[in-house]
């Protein structure tokens, strides 16, 4: 197999504040190790993916899922001989900066802070590891490396909105390292697509524990009607958990392996041979074949129908936004109460915002209900 590690981000262009370089670690590994001891990150374990933490202990919560793209991204940079410890922290980290009660959440603090700047989840993340995560004496946040600032910033690759970063972060916080315009490294690329294919498999899993849909409903869709074709004789009511699980596994394979195949036509194809080279492309690097996105698309759309709008999914995420939004209100009110005078100094309604994003969806209704 070809070796393809000149593609990887192996030296780092160093942090926003200096630090000694480890003798032991790589800076990387040290971001890593910065995220998983972050409160944030355990914090995701009591955070909705797509039910309510409340609902049962095998449904997948953010910390779960977040363990679950580590894995995928891990597998995929593997293969490509890439910084494995680069990939696997922005995997872990990329979701720090959710609300309690997934995306319903984040719809209801947007709204809350329409006048205020507005909220984004993405941009929330990178707010929580240069600003919140406060552990040490010399500086805000943990000050990561900017090859893992840059990575988390461009989840969904270069920046079109700069005022949006500007209102939430402060673009010369970045001290011109970062350019804001192109496309990240191969390895923010795999996580981020990693991602993809670790929420739509496993919540097509999560859906079918819940019997929000079946088995026979799923196989309308192309993609997988072919997966249960190979194993529909030998389906039976003893062992269809294991057939779902079955399903989901080659699910995954598949998706990885026409990602790894597409990825290396795109490397060939734009003659990427350094990780510099990455820069300069005008499309995605790793991305899937055009058949894969129309399966991708067809799950998509699956999911929104018979998950995300199931009316008692709506129910709880509904009653997960009035409860943000009521947070919201009554902390305005009185806002010294939760949190610190410095912080309400800076900017009272973004540090109101911090700190509702930060609740796990237990917390969120323990205050709701204390406070009401």
């Amino acid at each position: 197999m070809k070796n393809y590690s000149k593609l990887g981000l192996f030296k780092s262009k160093g942090r926003i504040f200096y630090e000694t370089p480890s003798k032991y670690r790589s800076p990387f590994q040290r971001d890593r190790d910065r995220i998983v001891h972050s409160a944030s990150f355990r914090r995701l374990k009591h955070k909705t993916q797509v039910f309510v933490n409340t609902e049962g202990d095998h449904y997948r919560t953010r910390i779960t899922h977040s363990m679950e793209v580590s894995q995928i991204a891990r597998s995929i940079a593997r293969y490509f001989n890439l910084n494995e410890d680069l990939t696997e922290t922005l995997s872990l980290a990329h979701d720090l900066g959710h609300t309690p009660f997934g995306h319903a959440g984040e719809e209801s603090l947007n709204d809350c802070m329409a006048d205020h700047g507005g909220f984004d989840h993405n941009l929330q993340t990178l707010r929580i590891v240069m600003f919140l995560e406060n552990k040490y004496m010399k500086f805000n946040g943990l000050n990561l490396s900017i090859e893992t600032l840059e990575g988390l910033l461009k989840h969904n690759g270069p920046i079109e909105d700069l005022n949006l970063v500007n209102n939430l972060i402060g673009t010369k916080k970045f001290k011109n390292l970062i350019n804001f315009k192109t496309y990240p490294t191969i390895e923010a690329q795999i996580a981020a697509i990693s991602d993809d294919i670790a929420y739509n498999n496993h919540d097509i899993q999560d859906g079918l524990k819940a019997n929000l849909f079946s088995i026979e409903e799923l196989v309308e869709i192309d993609f997988f009607k072919n997966i249960y074709k190979k194993y529909k004789r030998k389906i039976n009511r003893y062992n269809h958990d294991i057939a779902v699980y079955q399903i989901i596994r080659d699910s995954i394979d598949i998706m990885i392996k026409d990602l790894i195949s597409n990825t290396l036509k795109n490397l060939k194809k734009n003659k990427i041979k350094e990780s510099k080279d990455i820069r300069k492309t005008k499309d995605l690097t790793v991305d899937f074949s055009d058949k894969i996105k129309n399966s991708d698309y067809e799950i998509r759309f699956f999911l929104k129908l018979k998950m995300y709008n199931n009316k008692n999914v709506l129910k709880k995420n509904n009653r997960g936004k009035y409860i943000i939004k009521k947070l919201f209100e009554m902390i305005t009110k009185n806002p010294k109460k939760f949190i610190s005078r410095k912080e309400l100094t800076v900017d009272k309604f973004r540090a109101i915002s911090d700190f509702i994003s930060g609740m796990t969806d237990r917390y969120a209704i323990n205050l709701y209900k204390d406070l009401k």
